[in-house]
């Protein structure tokens, strides 16, 4: 049964050691993330699963005590999905793609404890019907209180200096997906356009779906915390619960 949900973007500059000199452009974020967490919490979930994007279709399991890193960009942070190290991950050399990396690391950073933790990654070719699916499994397979941690960015084309450059068609979607995240509604979330999610360079798209079919019957309410377009990227942090 879902009993949470926190959406929040994950961008590597979200931690403060990659983003260096840039980092308080994007302290609004973090301090959304933050209270994301706080509602994940507050719900006392028997289990957290952290939903993010990946660079092949999936659904990838990461299970407790994965490996994650950063030193691709420069920096000497590792990170670890949970408190523990999960006797699965030993000697598999596998790593959490960076969606998930920004989770465990927002974890570490707010003390989440005690609550078992796995990842599951999705990426931009999985249909969106196949991540309802993923969505309905997590919420009916496992046992007890179930809270997610869902990460993903909008649309990467809001202005000219955007990686995916100027898109007129990434605002009004990005507006969608705010409202649909704020209002809890399943419905509009599994009715994004799997393409032009792809177009926009929006990697939440997958992850957003899986809440869907996660929370279809769950009945939970939601809150937009933050909105913006920093760097032309759509960042967007919201509850449900």
């Amino acid at each position: 049964m879902l009993v949470a949900a926190a959406v929040c973007p994950c961008p590597p500059l979200l931690v403060p050691e990659v983003a260096a000199g840039a980092a308080p452009e994007l302290d609004a974020a973090r301090a959304a993330c933050t209270d994301a967490l706080g509602v994940l919490a507050a719900a006392r979930p028997d289990r957290l699963v952290v939903v993010g994007p990946a660079d092949t279709p999936g659904p990838e399991i990461y299970p407790q005590g994965t490996p994650g890193t950063f030193r691709g960009f420069g920096v000497d942070l590792d990170v670890r999905l949970g408190t523990d190290p999960g006797l699965e991950t030993e000697g598999t050399g596998r790593e959490l793609p960076y969606g998930l990396a920004v989770g465990a690391w927002l974890l570490g950073r707010t003390g989440w404890a005690d609550t078992p933790v796995e990842g599951i990654g999705v990426g931009e070719e999985l249909p969106a019907e196949r991540c309802a699916a993923v969505g309905r499994d997590v919420a009916a397979a496992r046992p007890g209180r179930i809270a997610l941690l869902v990460l993903g960015d909008a649309s990467a084309c809001r202005t000219l200096k955007a990686p995916g450059y100027l898109d007129e068609r990434a605002a009004p979607f990005d507006a969608e997906v705010a409202r649909a995240l704020g209002a809890a509604d399943p419905a509009a979330l599994a009715a994004l356009d799997v393409t032009l999610a792809r177009e926009l360079k929006a990697s939440g798209r997958a992850p957003w779906q899986v809440l869907a079919g996660a929370a279809t019957d769950a009945g939970l309410a939601g809150a937009l915390l933050y909105e913006d377009a920093p760097y032309g990227v759509g960042y967007v942090a919201a509850t449900w619960s």
